[in-house]
């Protein structure tokens, strides 16, 4: 395989690596407080997989590297649920303290219920996080209300207040599961913005993935007839050469 093939497969697997990621935000499109996800690719000067023969040996190539996915954390639509114990943020900044077995985790997604333990929980189960520790109701917390501080009250009073933090570089969170963010050094939000009973939903937008999947498919596609447009002429060149007489 010589450097034009090595080249093009680079880019054919940075290709494909992007359609995974477009294909995943797309699978998301109706996940709450879901964050689109973008690859970032970069040149690659390829220190050893080349081909040397017939070139000098000091001749960089540039190969085509997946550098890293860039989280999209712009705000998505918010809408009424109805539901008193689901909340959203009005802001891009900031994120609920939920307690997973992997320790804490955080997400946009306010999209809470209460268990029949009477925690605040995810649509996965895991407990949401206050101030105090994870968010617990009684039977005698009727008329619950979310107020834009992040307190929880109900017609007994005070229930607890969320937990919210922020991060200084948010591109350092890694995703787990659909809505979930791992983060070091999380910092608390003194005067969080909530909104009560409604849910931020996902900021896919369904019209520019579709048009970002065609683009690459047409790369790919592209990519793939140039590719095999150089074998058919190597082999084409080798089989002229073999017929001529020495």
């Amino acid at each position: 395989m010589d450097n034009s093939q090595l080249i093009g497969l680079s880019r054919q697997m940075v290709l494909q690596r992007k359609m995974d990621v477009i294909a995943n935000n797309l699978a998301n499109i109706n996940t709450s407080g879901y964050k689109a996800d973008n690859l970032m690719f970069e040149e690659y000067v390829m220190p050893v997989a080349r081909m040397n023969e017939f070139r000098s040996s000091d001749r960089e190539l540039s190969y085509v590297h997946d550098d890293r996915i860039a989280h999209q954390f712009s705000a998505g639509s918010v809408i009424d649920t109805g539901n008193p114990v689901n909340a959203a943020f009005n802001d891009t900044d900031s994120f609920f303290t939920i307690q997973t077995p992997g320790g804490d985790r955080y997400t946009r997604n306010g999209e809470f219920d209460i268990n029949a333990q009477g925690q605040l929980v995810t649509t996965d189960g895991y407990p949401v996080m206050g101030q105090d520790g994870p968010i617990i109701f009684t039977t005698e917390d009727t008329n619950v209300n979310i107020t834009r501080d992040g307190q929880i009250t109900s017609d007994r009073g005070d229930v607890g207040r969320f937990s919210v933090v922020t991060f200084a570089d948010k591109q350092a969170l890694k995703k787990e599961g659909r809505s979930l963010f791992a983060g070091e050094n999380p910092t608390p939000v003194e005067q969080p913005n909530i909104l009560g009973g409604r849910i931020e939903q996902s900021n896919v937008k369904g019209v520019v993935e579709i048009s970002r999947m065609i683009e690459v498919t047409r790369s790919y596609a592209s990519l793939a007839k140039s590719l095999s447009q150089t074998s058919e002429l190597r082999q084409t060149a080798i089989d002229t050469l073999g017929k001529l007489s020495a």
